[in-house]
């Protein structure tokens, strides 16, 4: 899964990971996605790690942040 000595960042290993759960559908549309702290104890990887990962999945727009509420699936369009 995660490849510490891989090329790519661990952030876009991470990302890329969550990115395929969420197009086969292992994280629903609007249903949220794992917390930062499972997420951290499943890859053991750094909150900071994580916290970037997220952030690219919502510049792409396959996630959404809901202040106070959590990350969530972003809805499928059409």
């Amino acid at each position: 899964m995660i490849d510490p000595e891989g090329p790519d960042p661990l952030y876009m290993q991470l990302a890329a990971v969550l990115r395929e759960r969420i197009e086969k559908g292992v994280y629903p549309p609007n249903r949220p996605v794992p917390s930062i702290t499972s997420l951290q104890q499943e890859f053991g990887l750094a909150r900071g790690t994580i916290i970037h990962a997220i952030e690219v999945l919502r510049e792409e727009g396959a996630v959404r942040t809901v202040q106070g509420r959590g990350t969530f699936v972003a809805p499928n369009e059409g």
